[in-house]
């Protein structure tokens, strides 16, 4: 049935404006990551979040850690939130045997720890944070998620992919996130992975999805690019197909970070790390400073947003910088300000995700950035005012709640309209109440009233009316 409603969603999305059958959004909430929704903008836009850098959450200082760690995976997990990382005191070869998996943990996702877990016995280190070891090459990029899956297995509650172009990506699998087995064969052969190669439970397709590292040309030419294969088991997989851009410039993409937003998991989020190779930024005064090798002080990097809602295209709305290195120049060496995979919760008014810094330089470490919820992208209104209109939906819920703000100016109302274009009885503009103020959650009135059951199930439109106002989000809450 979910795949159904992904089909009738994409029908709708490619047809012309005011042609397109109504979008089924039924009660889910709807984030503005793309204009998928929208019919016009008149005076507004969508314009990107502008996450806050709240510090280093992690060192990565261990003698089996070092300067190399990389391929960051955050997840939570209950009550707990989990962090894998690779260890690499010395560069070398992709999938060496000095590569190790490493683990820490939060309680909040603010404060993390890496805790004695005993699964890994060295001499060199007798108490360490190992859950996998003398496992090349999977190491180099082992990219584990917890499954969501309902039907899967409790001894397979956690799984990763891990492998490179010679092995191809294997799959292994835990009871616990901690104790991991490798099983039988390559699930995934046809691929570059000299990346992180992410996988995850798709609920609306109601499949496994991986997204991999390909290059634009094949045979390691052209641009570092991303292509998907789906499965059903996570044991057999379909033929890879390349990701599309849109109409957009190839880039070197060098981690693609997808995942659903946990918000809205139908909507997958991509905190894609930008390569630039040979764009160099440092002087040779500059280099030295930062310890950076030299094979690691000619290229530069930052991190765009990318969305997509299923299927083989990705968004790229945003060609501009989502998060850009700092004013230390240790920020402008080759390969940091890479994001980890994974976007989390932290506290009611905010979420969180982690971005490595100083790679390959002694000082290596991974801070957080935060936004509040739905925050990666608003639909912007300034001051002089703006209108957006909505294609036609149908939703199912008896109020609708926004994610919005304005400035103590500014503020918004909502009309629902037919599919037509026609002000609905009691939801005109006049019968909205002035919305102002800053809020996650707050329902709309008509007239002194939230209800709106009676349009539940036929095709409407919404029509916003904005001023110095950002709206992240709608949903109509049962």
């Amino acid at each position: 049935m979910a795949l159904i409603t992904i089909l009738l969603n994409l029908m709708s999305l490619a047809a012309s404006p005011g042609e397109g059958i109504p979008i089924e959004i039924g009660s889910s909430r709807e984030v503005f990551f793309d204009a998928a929704l929208v019919e016009t903008f008149d005076g507004t836009e969508l314009r990107l979040g502008h996450p806050e850098e709240q510090g280093t959450v992690l060192r990565f200082d261990a003698p089996w850690e070092g300067r190399y760690c990389g391929y960051v995976t955050v997840f939570q997990d209950a009550d707990r939130y989990r962090m894998y990382y690779r260890g690499l005191p010395q560069a070398g070869k992709d999938g060496s045997d000095s590569e190790v998996t490493c683990y820490a943990e939060s309680a909040d996702g603010l404060t993390w720890t890496k805790p004695d877990l005993g699964v890994v016995v060295r001499a060199d280190a007798p108490a360490n944070n190992i859950v996998l070891a003398d496992h090349a090459p999977f190491s180099h990029n082992f990219a584990p998620f917890l499954d969501t899956n309902p039907d899967a297995p409790a001894e397979e509650r956690y799984k990763a992919l891990a492998g490179t172009a010679k092995t191809g990506l294997h799959a292994f699998v835990s009871p616990d996130g901690i104790h991991w087995t490798q099983q039988d064969g390559a699930r995934i052969t046809e691929g570059a992975f000299d990346s992180q190669n992410v996988s995850f439970w798709s609920e609306s397709e109601q499949q496994y999805l991986c997204y991999f590292r390909t290059w634009s040309k094949g045979e390691f030419a052209g641009y570092r690019s991303v292509s998907r294969a789906t499965s059903k088991d996570f044991r057999t997989w379909s033929k890879p197909e390349p990701m599309t851009f849109g109409n957009t410039p190839m880039e070197h993409l060098y981690t693609n970070q997808t995942e659903p937003y946990y918000r809205a998991p139908h909507v997958y989020v991509s905190l894609a790390a930008r390569f630039m190779p040979g764009r160099r930024v440092l002087s040779a005064a500059q280099q030295a400073a930062t310890g950076v090798e030299a094979q690691y002080s000619g290229d530069c990097s930052d991190s765009v947003f990318m969305s997509s809602r299923g299927g083989t295209a990705y968004d790229r709305t945003f060609m501009e910088g989502f998060i850009k290195p700092g004013l230390d120049p240790n920020d402008w060496t080759s390969r940091t300000n890479y994001p980890a995979r994974g976007i989390v919760p932290t506290g009611e008014h905010a979420m969180s995700f982690y971005v490595q810094r100083d790679y390959g330089q002694p000082t290596a470490h991974l801070v957080r950035y935060s936004l509040r919820p739905d925050g990666f992208v608003s639909v912007w209104a300034p001051y002089a005012g703006g209108e957006m209109l909505t294609k036609p939906l149908v939703f199912s819920g008896n109020s609708l709640h926004l994610n919005f703000a304005t400035s103590a100016a500014g503020d918004v109302r909502v009309q629902i309209e037919s599919a037509e274009g026609e002000p609905l009885p009691g939801y005109a503009f006049e019968d909205c109440t002035e919305i102002i103020g800053n809020n996650l959650d707050h329902a709309v009135e008509w007239n002194g009233s939230t209800d709106v059951s009676s349009l539940a199930g036929q095709a409407i439109r919404l029509h916003f009316q904005m001023k110095d106002a950002e709206l992240y989000a709608i949903q109509f809450v049962e």
